[in-house]
């Protein structure tokens, strides 16, 4: 069965991005935020990027308004109904999430995918409250989604085959990206491997090593990396590193696993990176 109509759960970085890069691959998109001036904001977001995507050339002045005809922003959770298929691309917060797929799970038709691009929570719990088990994995993304090729498909211990295969033609054919298979363990591939790097560089700033520029400086220049690490940490969200290195730590109880207090701090402060104009920089 074809995908052609994609429903968003969430207007932040990642979900108008997703968002972005279903209506560039010609589908019809809906997108839900919690309130009508959030919704605002997630489709001034997506033209945003469109039209920075236009100043560099890969994408046509009609381009941009054929995509964003293809794009709905709304507050109401019920013009998902008729979707094909719905990531969810909420807050990381378990509480939050299980909240909607149980809402989701009884509103999509029976033959829908829902998905869940979180980055740490196991996708098996997701499942089990959706009453569609079956029809539930991890679907996740990348920041900056329209750039980052890479997609990570999550089937849980409940995902049936079926759903698994729709997913990876879906993602390798119809948006023309890259899927890598993880099982359902908190952090993933990717998250598994980065986050603890990510920790790691902040336990060394916050104990006076170097300055958040030299230790970026460090991993850029000395090991080949295009971004230092206290700077993607930024551009992830500093809430949602600290919420994926708490959902490690209390699956797996590993240390390096555990955000180090000054992480908690800058979380509590609002000082969340990018997405809030202050982190371990200062992002005008």
């Amino acid at each position: 069965m074809d995908i052609t109509r994609l429903g968003v759960v969430g207007g932040g970085l990642m979900g108008s991005g997703i968002t972005e890069v279903g209506a560039r691959a010609g589908l019809d998109v809906v997108t839900v935020e919690v309130d009508d001036d959030a919704a605002k904001r997630a489709h001034d977001r997506v033209e945003k990027s469109l039209r920075k995507a236009e100043a560099r050339g890969k994408i046509t002045a009609d381009e941009v308004d054929e995509t964003l005809e293809r794009i709905s922003v709304t507050s109401d959770l019920e013009r998902l109904s008729d979707r094909d298929l719905v990531v969810e691309a909420a807050s990381e917060d378990e509480t939050t999430k299980l909240g909607l797929f149980r809402r989701l799970g009884s509103l999509l038709p029976d033959e829908a995918i829902l998905a869940s691009n979180t980055s740490s929570i196991p996708i098996v719990k997701l499942g089990a409250v959706s009453g569609r088990a079956d029809r539930v994995m991890g679907v996740h993304f990348f920041n900056p989604a329209p750039v980052m090729r890479l997609v990570e498909l999550i089937p849980s211990l409940t995902t049936s085959p079926e759903t698994m295969d729709r997913m990876k033609s879906f993602v390798a054919d119809g948006l023309s990206k890259q899927p890598i298979e993880a099982t359902d363990r908190a952090g993933f591939v990717v998250n598994s491997l980065l986050v603890p790097y990510i920790l790691s560089a902040i336990r060394m700033y916050e104990a006076g090593y170097a300055s958040a520029s030299d230790i970026d400086q460090g991993m850029v220049l000395g090991c080949g990396h295009p971004m230092g690490p206290l700077a993607l940490a930024d551009l992830i969200g500093l809430d949602t590193v600290r919420a994926i290195g708490v959902s490690m730590y209390e699956e797996f109880k590993e240390p390096l696993y555990s955000p180090p207090p000054l992480l908690d701090r800058m979380v509590d402060a609002g000082l969340l990176g990018t997405k809030s104009g202050h982190g371990f920089y200062p992002h005008g």
